[in-house]
């Protein structure tokens, strides 16, 4: 089971973070790899790592908030492969603040890049999809976009991922008739570049063991069974579902 030799995967924000690591996983499942991100050096580096794996792989430079850029990156991925079945949306990056005292463009970016990239990516690629009739689509939400948390002001985050979560359910029901499954996955607490400094601190270690019930943080390599699994042919009949992976975060 859960064999993706001959699958073509796209992998958005894979430069770094949770993108680099699926990356990874779905190289290793035997899936070719269209692999965007802004920093393309970091792509080429990457590709390299892959490749030794014996997969093939597309590093395409292209920023998801751009919808010129992100249809010229399904172009080439198309004209490369032939055709796209799995596409995780990983990009995201964000402003955080308080509802008080949140800017408007900070509001702007974080909802840009966290919640309009996936619509924008979403709608590119599942037109690739749709001519195959065969889709699976992974959105990278967060436990944040199912509860909110009176430990870190970012409405902006809460809002953005919320949105995701349920463009999730809607996508499902639009693009089920054409054998296309979107699917959402809700990391907890996981290293990136972008949460790094507040994880590190002792403050919030403490706080993680008091409520997060299996008392750590996510290690790298945790999201990526879940994510291999929605995108399997196996999970043909699984649409529309929100899947924390949190240590247990959101079920108290």
């Amino acid at each position: 089971m859960f064999d993706l030799k001959g699958q073509v995967a796209v992998i958005t924000g894979a430069s770094s973070g949770l993108g680099r690591q699926m990356a990874h996983a779905f190289a290793e499942q035997g899936a070719d790899l269209v692999i965007l991100a802004r920093r393309v050096d970091r792509l080429e580096a990457l590709k390299e790592e892959l490749e030794k794996k014996g997969v093939t792989v597309l590093p395409i430079g292209c920023d998801v908030t751009d919808s010129a850029a992100i249809d010229a990156a399904a172009k080439k991925a198309e004209e490369k492969f032939g055709k796209v079945d799995i596409l995780i949306n990983c990009a995201g990056s964000s402003k955080d603040k308080g509802v008080l005292e949140m800017a408007d463009d900070e509001w702007d970016f974080t909802i840009s890049t966290d919640l309009t990239s996936v619509f924008k990516v979403t709608r590119a690629f599942g037109n690739i999809m749709k001519k195959n009739n065969y889709g699976r689509v992974i959105n990278i939400a967060s436990m944040y976009g199912l509860v909110g948390n009176d430990e870190i002001p970012t409405i902006a985050y809460h809002s953005s991922k919320g949105g995701v979560v349920n463009f999730t359910r809607a996508a499902a029901a639009e693009l089920a008739k054409y054998n296309i499954t979107v699917n959402c996955i809700c990391p907890g607490y996981f290293y990136t570049e972008l949460t790094t400094a507040v994880l590190d601190t002792e403050h919030f270690q403490d706080f993680a063991k008091t409520h997060v019930p299996m008392k750590r943080y996510g290690k790298e390599g945790e999201l990526n069974a879940g994510a291999i699994f929605l995108a399997s042919k196996e999970a043909s009949y699984v649409t529309g579902i929100m899947l924390p992976i949190d240590g247990g975060y959101t079920c108290v």
